[in-house]
């Protein structure tokens, strides 16, 4: 199975993160932070997925021009090389833009289907500040190295 997704996903720790949301959200400034902070670009605009033995697996695109491989649109800056995933990442996270005033404060556990896979799905506003950390804090609570209230 095979689905091209519209966002741009990063790794973390070998676990990928889909960043979902219009043009002008923020999903590329959300991956450069977080790459200045040690993830990996695995494809901006537009993502593939394939599902692996139960898993939704993250890519680059297979069928896009490779010289785009490790590059990101910076606004005001243009297309920029960063540092990128060589292979497939598990999809572990994903994240849609929303305004900060639609985002509850203690939001139930939510998934949302990829190739027939429930993914854990939040909600966060990708211009703040604490968006990185958010991300970060969030992967961590779906691996269980943190307590989540249930």
């Amino acid at each position: 199975m095979r689905k091209m997704a519209n966002g741009t996903a990063i790794a973390w720790n070998q676990k990928a993160v889909l960043l979902m949301g219009p043009a002008g959200a923020g999903k590329s400034d959300l991956a450069l932070r977080l790459i200045d902070q040690g993830a990996l670009l695995i494809a901006d605009d537009l993502v593939e997925l394939t599902r692996d033995a139960g898993r939704v697996m993250a890519a680059f695109p297979g069928d896009a021009p490779p010289e785009l491989k490790g590059r990101i649109e910076a606004r005001g800056l243009g297309i920029v090389a960063v540092p990128a995933a060589e292979a497939p990442v598990e999809l572990a996270l994903v994240i849609e833009a929303t305004a900060p005033a639609d985002i509850e404060r203690l939001p139930e556990r939510e998934f949302s289907q990829w190739l027939e896979v429930d993914i854990p799905t939040i909600r966060l506003s990708f211009l703040e500040a604490s968006a990185p950390t958010k991300v970060r804090l969030a992967l961590s609570a779906i691996s269980g190295s943190i307590i989540r209230p249930s």
